[in-house]
């Protein structure tokens, strides 16, 4: 009974480190929902952290879970997880957010996790149990969702400059504030809908790993869904203030008709990858539909150099997090 009653605690303190890592999640790419209306001064940044919040925890009555499905059974066979494998992916994933938000480097906290989750298990039992199909789908959409992102946000600047040719700036201006308070719900939306999936997954994953679900089980029990779209809506009203300014002003300067379009492309991408299944980096989506806002006025409005900085922050990430993963892995023997 005693060894029960510890495992029990283990899960308990490793659910509740999940939680963290998905509060993070929230407070780390809060930036990613409220950048661009914050920019345009359609909302003050505490009205917009709130906003986005709401949208974050309402996106658990839109999205079926083929994202946590991803997570908790797609990236690495479940019978050779165990607590160790997952304290380490967590430890992995929210050292890498901590270093990213400190210095307001928008990097994923998706990437991370999924990376944390990829180090520990090699640091286990090597790379042999990791399932390619899984791997090769996140990784490829590392590029695929920017990509997107950047032909749905020009494409939808495209329409609204030909749609609006007659107009005049400030009438535009005045149905485009209104008009970006949906794109902005929108997007948050989908952020919640794809990010708050992958915690529900890595504790799907720990569940079956150690017997308090089945690998058989179509969803995961309600009370991770629940509980995981709650923290990540907290997490965003609490937002991260150092990561705005990279996102909503040093990439591009946005105007609200700007801010629309590039939150419509990235909620477009976003609904999609979920409806797929595949875990994407909700910054690399915004990233990718700023610039293709920013590249249809005219190439020299993108601040290039910084859009390549933020590159190299998202090929580092899962290296960076699976190597933290793999350390975190060797702590947990020793601790327990």
């Amino acid at each position: 009974m005693e060894t029960v009653q510890a495992a029990l605690w283990v899960v308990i303190l490793l659910v509740v480190l999940a939680l963290v890592f998905d509060f993070m999640n929230g407070f780390h790419d809060a930036a990613n929902s409220i950048a661009t209306v914050v920019s345009t001064g359609v909302l003050k940044p505490t009205q917009a952290v709130v906003f986005a919040a709401f949208f974050n925890f309402v996106a658990i009555f839109v999205f079926h879970l083929s994202v946590a499905a991803t997570v908790g059974k797609g990236i690495v066979q479940p019978d050779i997880v165990d607590t160790h494998v997952v304290f380490g992916a967590l430890t992995g994933a929210i050292v890498w957010n901590v270093i990213t938000w400190y210095y307001g480097i928008p990097s994923s906290s998706s990437h991370a996790l999924i990376g944390g989750i990829v180090g520990a298990t090699i640091a286990k039992a090597g790379a042999s149990v990791l399932i390619a199909s899984g791997i090769l789908k996140i990784v490829a959409f590392i590029f695929i969702s920017p990509l997107l992102g950047f032909l749905f946000g020009s494409l939808m600047m495209v329409i609204v400059a030909w749609v609006c040719r007659r107009a005049r700036p400030n009438k535009v201006d005045k149905w485009f504030r209104r008009l970006q308070l949906l794109s902005a719900g929108a997007y948050s939306l989908g952020h919640g809908g794809n990010d708050a999936q992958k915690t529900i997954g890595i504790i799907w994953l720990l569940l079956i790993a150690t017997g308090y679900a089945s690998a058989g089980d179509a969803s995961p029990p309600l009370w991770t869904i629940i509980s995981c779209y709650a923290a990540i809506g907290m997490g965003t009203m609490f937002g991260g203030w150092r990561i705005v300014k990279t996102m909503g002003q040093k990439i591009t300067k946005l105007k609200p008709v700007g801010g629309f379009c590039a939150e419509t492309g990235g909620a477009m991408t976003l609904f999609l990858a979920t409806f797929l299944g595949v875990p994407v980096s909700t910054t690399h989506t915004i990233t990718g539909a700023i610039v293709g806002v920013g590249s249809t006025q005219r190439m020299s409005a993108v601040r290039w150099g910084v859009a390549g900085n933020i590159i190299w922050a998202w090929i580092l990430t899962i290296p960076a997090s699976a190597f933290v993963a793999a350390i975190g892995y060797w702590v947990s023997l020793q601790l327990y």
